[in-house]
């Protein structure tokens, strides 16, 4: 299965900023990060970046880029704002953002996307709403958009600026993705075959003796065949 995740905007995208001066890409760009991670450990998935830490790359080419490359599911992470973005405010709460058409599949995803983050953050639920956002329109696969918390509301900043936090958001996420689409943990393929060395082989026991003590002595688990 293939994931896009695209981190919102950019380390220069004006205006998107907490009041205290955290940029919303830092969080994005940690939640996607963290969202890798966790997803690499199921059984064929693959996760593909639309964002760049170098450039605040336009949206047409992130959904075009999603669109080429095939992906199965499109999931966008955001950080909220209210307001002027200049001044605190008592917005908050957490929301998931499927296409006006509200598409069968993103919308019971997002359902499933919103339960997880409330459920693991415990902030106010704002529910799965309909949007005119641009990779909710132009993607051609299951598409999302969450928004982990408010950048203008004093404690939801605090929140979103802390690895825990970040983590957590990444975390029900993904946990969201795991059940929607029933992906496996990928099996281990330790091996428990032992392989054996043999040293050497000599005509006088006495010498095998010595040279079996010696490895005994760095170590070495040893026995004397005939």
């Amino acid at each position: 299965m293939k994931i896009a995740i695209d981190a919102g905007h950019g380390y220069e995208t004006p205006g998107k900023r907490t009041v205290n001066g955290m940029k919303e890409y830092e969080f994005n760009r940690a939640v996607a990060n963290e969202m890798k991670k966790l997803l690499m450990k199921y059984e064929g998935a693959t996760v593909l970046f639309t964002h760049s830490d170098q450039r605040d790359v336009p949206l047409n080419d992130r959904t075009t880029k999603a669109n080429q490359e095939k992906v199965d599911v499109f999931i966008s992470v955001h950080a909220n704002a209210h307001g002027n973005g200049k001044q605190w405010t008592s917005a908050e709460g957490i929301e998931t953002y499927v296409y006006t058409t509200k598409p069968k599949a993103a919308t019971g995803l997002a359902k499933m996307v919103q339960n997880e983050l409330i459920s693991s953050t415990k902030r106010k639920d704002r529910g799965v709403k309909t949007a005119n956002f641009h990779v909710l329109k132009a993607t051609s696969m299951t598409a999302i958009l969450c928004e982990c918390g408010f950048m203008t509301n004093k404690e939801e900043a605090a929140l979103l600026q802390t690895s825990s936090y970040r983590l957590t958001c990444a975390k029900a996420i993904v946990d969201a993705i795991v059940k929607y689409y029933q992906l496996t943990i990928t099996k281990s393929t330790t091996s428990t075959s032992l392989y054996k060395v043999q040293v050497g082989a000599f005509s006088s026991k006495q010498n095998a003796e010595a040279l079996a003590k010696e490895l005994k002595s760095k170590g070495f688990e040893t026995f004397i065949v005939k």
